[in-house]
């Protein structure tokens, strides 16, 4: 998809179809209502008759409209003008880019991105827009005999907005094509079956992937450095399983020479059966999408290596499956994490604390600004809070706000959860220094809890995707989620260079 900005007037715009918008009671938008007069009134004779009423996300197609160069003209529904806030903008960017690729359009100028949004910049509308084609016209089509054809008829898109808000749009287009190209790499990962994307496969495809760009570098530590290393919790999920684990290190080194980095940690278990504490067989298909935390932090990885801000981050992603072999953990098992720290198992089906929590150690060695891990840790996030925020917990309440800032700027939202010293309680065990699960209640506070105290020297935020890394039933899939947020937040360490 070649995606440009423009300012030219719709009225003299030619090309394959002119995307425009209506609002509530049929009210076409200024540049619908320039096409209506360069028509003579054709627009609104055809709105008269019924056929939409403005309603978020409805679409009618226009062809051959008298007076106008270009040969459609998709008309939007944008709900009320006075109500157009960004979520309205996503529904109906995103029912326009469907409706202009089903239409067969080779090319399309799109002036929504000039409408006003509420609370938002031009630039801003332009980078979402720009997020929003990737998402939409995403096809997964690895493991099919005979894929669907990756050029789609949509092939070049103008984004349209007035002169004065050119240049900083340009920044705006350049973000949204940067998260755009981290979320859908990031979607690939999380779609494979777990018979190909193995932490070996994962390890690889991170490394072919961020190469070629600059200030990028990527280390894969084996076995035999990971047991160097002394992961005794992360080596404790591995052992059941035949793929060998592996630990990915990415940096990408765009600040000063010895600032110190902020670092993204992710859950990378490429498949879960629960091991011993196996799981039920229904959905056990979608555990594929365990190494969702994984497939986000390298995700946003590519998105900084596009974008080359000044900046330096690091990202660690523990990679194994879970599974339940004859060597595999079993419950009342105690196991030793890199921290010294014991662990007593009382769920093996709670795995991805424990490899985490080597990582969390691991990270200290780069003298962290911050660290963010980012994890499918606990289906009771997903009963807290359904499948539209991810959770959020920190033991830095200034971190903490920042994502919360970042999840709104990008519309990648989180939700924070206390981590108050009484749940701690939940952990204690009579054989080890900790147990891995502390019941059914607040099960993804004390999840947390479990991994904040290898966080001891450093500020920390942990985030737990497992509702929002994918879809189940018919858009069964990944989401590509958190590249927005963990993008955007990095970007607003940067300064006023990024901020739209």
């Amino acid at each position: 998809m070649n995606i440009t900005l423009k300012s030219t007037p719709v009225e003299q715009q030619a090309g394959s179809c002119l995307i425009v918008g209506v609002f509530d009671k049929r009210q076409p938008d200024p540049h619908a209502k320039s096409l209506d007069k360069a028509s003579g009134g054709e627009i609104n004779r055809i709105l008269k008759q019924g056929d939409m009423d403005g309603k978020v996300g409805q679409t009618l197609m226009l062809h051959k409209l008298p007076g106008i160069k270009a040969a459609r003209v998709l008309l939007v529904g944008c709900g009320k003008a006075d109500e157009f806030d960004a979520a309205q903008y996503a529904k109906t960017i995103t029912a326009a880019i469907k409706a202009a690729h089903d239409s067969g359009a080779r090319d399309a100028a799109c002036y929504l991105t000039d409408l006003p949004v509420k609370d938002r910049s031009r630039a801003w509308n332009v980078r979402r827009a720009a997020e929003l084609v990737y998402q939409t016209l995403y096809r997964y089509h690895q493991t099919f005999s005979k894929p669907e054809k990756p050029d789609y008829p949509l092939g070049k898109l103008q984004l349209c907005v007035e002169d004065k808000a050119l240049k900083a749009a340009r920044t705006g287009l350049q973000i949204g094509e940067a998260i755009g190209k981290g979320a859908n790499f990031t979607r690939d990962l999380g779609n494979l079956p777990g018979n190909i994307c193995t932490p070996t496969y994962l390890a690889s495809q991170t490394s072919k992937q961020l190469k070629s760009y600059n200030n990028m570098k990527v280390k894969v530590l084996n076995q035999k450095a990971i047991e160097e290393l002394k992961m005794g919790a992360f080596l404790s999920v591995a052992k059941g399983s035949r793929q060998p684990p592996k630990l990915i290190v990415m940096e990408y080194n765009g600040g000063k020479k010895g600032d110190n980095p902020y670092v993204l940690v992710g859950k990378g278990i490429t498949f879960d059966t629960g091991g011993i504490s196996i799981k039920p067989a229904a959905t056990m298909d979608e555990m594929k999408y365990d190494m969702g935390g994984a497939a986000g932090v390298i995700g946003t990885m590519q998105a900084i290596g596009e974008l080359q801000p000044p900046i330096n981050v690091v990202a660690i992603v523990p990679s194994c499956e879970n599974m339940p072999d004859g060597n595999a953990n079993k419950p009342g098992d105690v196991v030793t994490s890199m921290s010294g720290q014991t662990i007593e198992i009382l769920n093996t089906d709670a795995e991805g604390r424990l490899i985490l929590c080597d990582a969390l150690t691991y990270s200290e060695r780069f003298k962290p600004k911050t660290v963010i891990d980012t994890a499918t840790l606990t289906g009771a996030c997903i009963i807290a809070l359904g499948n539209h925020p991810c959770g959020l917990l920190s033991n830095d309440q200034p971190l903490a706000d920042a994502l919360l800032a970042a999840g709104q700027t990008s519309q990648d939202r989180a939700w924070q959860l206390p981590l108050w010293e009484e749940y701690q309680e939940q952990l204690k065990s009579n054989f080890a220094d900790m147990a891995n699960i502390g019941g059914r209640e607040a099960g993804t506070i004390t999840a947390a809890c479990f991994l904040s105290r290898f966080t001891k020297k450093f500020k920390w935020a942990h985030l737990d995707i497992a509702g929002t890394a994918w879809k189940s039933g018919n858009e069964k899939g990944s989401t590509g989620r958190p590249v927005p947020l963990l993008t955007q937040y990095l970007l607003d360490q940067c300064g006023k260079k990024y901020q739209l």
